[in-house]
């Protein structure tokens, strides 16, 4: 076992390289590195219908925020109706979340960086609130698709995503038989299924009114990852035990 005065010296280093982390880039307030978004967050004066809810502080612009509601848009010429026309109900949330991957300043803790030839930057694993992912999945539950991952494996011949040659359009159900399998597989792990409530504080929302929410959710998620007990809990324990035991020892 190590000497108790070399763990505490040990500790203390990792609390100073935690806290110059945790000031080397503010993840609570950040645009990720990809094709539309800003450089940094901040308001905006008008953002369009959906995306309105992110005005105050947002890494999308105006423009954006409109485009995100146009069909084969020219953020990503990507088009909804691949099996035929989406319906409304479930193109509204197809809506909501380009809104919240095009303007959210609060997913610092799920960015990740990728090689891709249109962004540098993704997110990965973002905890979504149950609610969220039920509703998107019930809205589009009668819809059609050809793909699991709309991420990849598209025909993009024409310059828009057609289905693959050898790909049959299915019902929705076929697709993804739960909302689960919809949330996490759509966008290639983009989304991690949780059965938190909205109202539980560790969950993102897609959908909200008023102060965004999901800013506490994330300042959690930067805390503590995926353990009950913060990092710096478990380091001041640490140096607690340690500084018991000297002052018992003497050593």
């Amino acid at each position: 076992m190590l000497p108790c005065s070399r763990i505490m010296w040990t500790a203390l280093a990792l609390v100073l390289a935690f806290c110059r982390g945790a000031l080397s880039l503010d993840k609570l307030n950040m645009c990720m590195d990809a094709k539309h978004h800003k450089v940094e967050p901040g308001p905006e004066g008008y953002l369009y219908r959906q995306c309105e809810p992110w005005r105050d502080n947002a890494c999308c612009t105006s423009n954006t925020s409109t485009a995100a509601h146009d069909d084969n848009s020219y953020l990503y010429n990507f088009n909804w109706n691949h099996c035929g026309a989406m319906s409304e109900q479930c193109k509204k949330h197809f809506i909501q979340d380009t809104c919240f991957y095009e303007c959210s300043p609060h997913l610092g803790p799920w960015i990740q960086q990728t090689d891709q030839s249109w962004r540098k930057e993704r997110i990965l694993d973002v905890p979504l609130c149950q609610e969220d992912c039920h509703s998107w999945w019930e809205d589009c539950k009668n819809d059609f698709t050809c793909k699991t991952d709309w991420h990849k494996g598209w025909d993009w011949s024409s310059g828009t995503n057609k289905c693959p040659k050898d790909s049959r359009c299915s019902k929705w159900t076929e697709i993804y038989p739960t909302p689960q399998s919809m949330c996490e597989q759509i966008w290639s792990n983009s989304y991690r299924y949780t059965t938190y409530s909205k109202t539980s504080g560790r969950c993102m929302q897609l959908w909200f009114n008023g102060t965004n929410p999901n800013k506490k959710v994330a300042e959690y998620y930067l805390n503590n990852g995926n353990n009950p007990k913060p990092v710096w809990a478990n380091i001041i324990s640490a140096l607690f035990l340690c500084v018991t035991s000297l002052i018992l020892t003497g050593n």
